[in-house]
């Protein structure tokens, strides 16, 4: 407890899912946090429930001027701003290459990219000018490697947030400013239920179905959990990390590490079955 204590948070998208668990943890760790999102009723109920320290602005993050209210009121109520955590996002159209609907890819882009783009851009000037910050995006393990997402879409927006890290952080550190990212592997959230369809309400409720789906998807037999990822935003929010800048941190009980051990153990044993056969052995 207290790591956050006397810091100033934004969290965007923080009415569901990894956003509502770092509110929740952040708050805890002593934080005063506003937290953004789309749906205002939901966002009134949690401050509420939260209570002191804890405020919600409503805010499109697609929208240049939902962000720039968002900063700016801040700002203007705390008097700085240390951290910013872009997790904001959605699902993305799916499909072949073919196939997708221009429209609804930009619009996708508009959030995944866009809305950590405009973060950065509105937050710069504070943190620049008190010279210090914390900048956390949340990208995916699906922009490092293809065929983590149904939707190509996502994975290359998630790709461009892990570079415009890198090179949002070679600028801003020169004031003492970090930007970080976090890459996320299959993580129970109502991502999922919305890709499929479902309103943001019953998406939220879909989050544990998703966890039981996902368990074995890595070699840790779980799926990942909002707190996973809220824990190492707030690791990268605090001064444990004072000299960590240009870096993502990757949170996928090992998924991306390679072949599954026990997988691939059986894969030798059948492809050796199927060489002595060939062989006549």
């Amino acid at each position: 407890m207290g790591r956050l204590s006397g810091k100033v948070a934004i969290i965007t998208g923080g009415t569901s899912g990894i956003g509502l668990k770092s509110v929740e943890i952040f708050q805890q760790e002593g934080a005063t946090v506003v937290f953004a999102g789309r749906r205002e009723e939901e966002g009134q109920k949690i401050q509420e429930t939260l209570g002191e320290n804890v405020h919600f602005q409503r805010a499109d993050v697609s929208v240049e001027a939902d962000v720039a209210r968002l900063v700016e009121w801040t700002h203007s109520r705390f008097g700085r701003i240390d951290v910013l955590f872009n997790n904001a996002g959605g699902p993305a159209p799916v499909g072949s290459v073919e196939t997708i609907d221009y429209e609804q890819a930009m619009k996708a882009v508009s959030v995944l990219f866009g809305g950590v783009l405009l973060g950065i851009k509105h937050v710069a000037p504070i943190m620049k000018a008190q010279g210090s910050g914390s900048i956390i995006n949340n990208a995916s393990i699906a922009g490092h490697l293809a065929g983590y997402s149904t939707s190509m879409v996502y994975s290359s927006a998630k790709a461009a947030v892990l570079q415009l890290t890198r090179s949002t952080a070679m600028e801003l550190g020169e004031s003492n400013v970090r930007v970080n990212s976090i890459s996320p592997g299959a993580t129970a959230t109502g991502i999922f239920g919305k890709a499929l369809g479902l309103t943001g309400e019953a998406a939220d409720k879909s989050a544990e179905v998703a966890g039981q789906l996902l368990s074995g998807a890595q070699p840790i037999p779980r799926a990942g959990l909002p707190e996973d990822i809220a824990y190492a935003a707030v690791f990268f929010a605090s001064d444990e990390s004072s000299f960590i800048n240009g870096t993502d941190l990757v949170v996928d009980g090992g998924m991306i590490g390679g072949r599954h051990w026990t997988p691939h153990q059986e894969s030798v044993k059948q492809m050796g079955v199927a060489f002595k056969s060939k062989m006549g052995l």
